[in-house]
């Protein structure tokens, strides 16, 4: 485990390492630069809070200029599992029409959420809108979404750290890890 998973006893164990992260980011930036490089102008849209953390190293990692965005959206309340209604609760500040939009996401649940903000995005004629996402819950997934960029496919287990939380805590932690069950009552999300 590592260094900052001693002070955190939540933690059941270490689902993907930081090193392991850090290389995907870096795949994945590769990937999006080849990808983009016509285009040259990218703007990445995060969708807050938890993409904050792998959208800032991915960015880092595409070698073209990119603008960055961030939308914040809800769907879970105070739960674990998503509502399927989606709120925006920060839009926008840029105008998309005719951008090349990637949106950067740090996990896709049931999809509904994603669903949704992909809709809406698209309401707004960006030149193209596609999606990125480190992990993936094929488990859960209630609408299938095309995701051209994800980072890994993890089990239906309830996931912290680098970026995801539970009721706000543990996004600072460097690795993918499984939270114990008796901390959050049992239910994956």
């Amino acid at each position: 485990m590592s260094e900052m998973s001693s002070m955190m006893p939540d933690v059941q164990e270490v689902l993907i390492p930081s090193e392991e992260i850090q290389q995907k980011v870096k795949d994945l930036g590769e990937q999006i630069t080849r990808d983009y490089r016509e285009h040259r102008r990218l703007l990445l849209v995060g969708v807050l809070r938890g993409a904050v953390i792998v959208m800032g190293d991915l960015m880092r990692r595409i070698d073209l200029p990119c603008e960055i965005d961030f939308m914040e959206v809800s769907s879970y309340g105070a739960g674990t599992t998503s509502s399927g209604v989606v709120r925006i609760l920060k839009d926008l500040e840029e105008d998309i029409s005719g951008r090349h939009v990637l949106i950067v996401e740090d996990i896709i649940d049931t999809g509904l959420t994603l669903s949704y903000l992909r809709r809406s995005l698209l309401a707004r004629k960006p030149a193209s809108l596609e999606i990125c996402a480190l992990l993936s819950k094929p488990a859960r997934r209630r609408v299938e979404l095309d995701v051209k960029y994800l980072g890994f496919e993890i089990p239906d287990e309830f996931v912290v750290g680098y970026g995801l939380d539970y009721a706000g805590c543990y996004r600072n932690l460097p690795d993918i890890c499984i939270l114990k069950p008796e901390v959050f009552g049992g239910a994956a999300s």
